[in-house]
C-alpha cells in the first residue's frame, strides 16, 4: 500500500500544480503556449470550460487538493476517512475527466495540451484507487 500512496501524493500533486496552472491563467487571461497540440486556447476559452463562470480548472484545482491532503492525513494517521476520499473521489474524477476528453473531442474539435495531462493524472489515480480498494485492510 506504500507505493501506492507515495504515487497518489506525487501524481495528485502534478495534478493541482496543472489545474492551478489553468487557473491563474484563466483569471489574468494569459495566453496559453500549447506544446504538443494546438487547441489550447480553444478548449480553455469555449462555453465549456466553466461552469456558473467558475474554471473549470479551478474546481479540478480544489480535487487534485482534495485527493493530495487526504492521501497525506492518510499516511499520517491512518484515518479511514481520508482512505475512502482517495478510494473513491478518483472514479468521479476519471468520469468527468472522460466526459471532458470527449467535449475536446467531437464537440470543440481541439485539445488542450494542460488537459490531456489533467486526463493522465486522473486516470492514474483512478486506477491507483481501484488498486488501494483492492489491497485496503479490512
Amino acid at each position: 500500500m506504500k507505493w501506492i500512496l507515495i504515487a497518489i501524493i506525487i501524481i495528485s500533486f502534478i495534478g493541482f500544480l496543472d489545474a492551478a496552472y489553468l487557473t491563474v491563467q484563466h483569471y489574468q487571461e494569459g495566453i496559453l503556449p500549447c506544446v504538443v497540440f494546438e487547441g489550447c486556447e480553444q478548449v480553455t476559452n469555449s462555453k465549456y470550460s466553466t461552469i456558473f463562470n467558475i474554471p473549470i480548472s479551478l474546481l479540478g484545482a480544489a480535487y487534485y487538493l482534495v485527493i493530495f491532503l487526504s492521501a497525506v492525513v492518510f499516511w499520517e494517521s491512518k484515518k479511514d476517512k481520508a482512505l475512502l476520499v482517495i478510494s473513491y473521489l478518483p472514479i468521479g474524477g476519471f468520469v468527468i475527466s472522460v466526459f471532458l476528453l470527449y467535449l475536446q473531442l467531437f464537440v470543440i474539435k481541439a485539445i488542450c495540451t494542460y488537459c490531456v495531462v489533467s486526463i493522465i493524472t486522473s486516470t492514474m489515480l483512478f486506477i491507483l484507487g481501484l488498486r488501494l480498494i483492492n489491497v485496503r485492510p479490512s
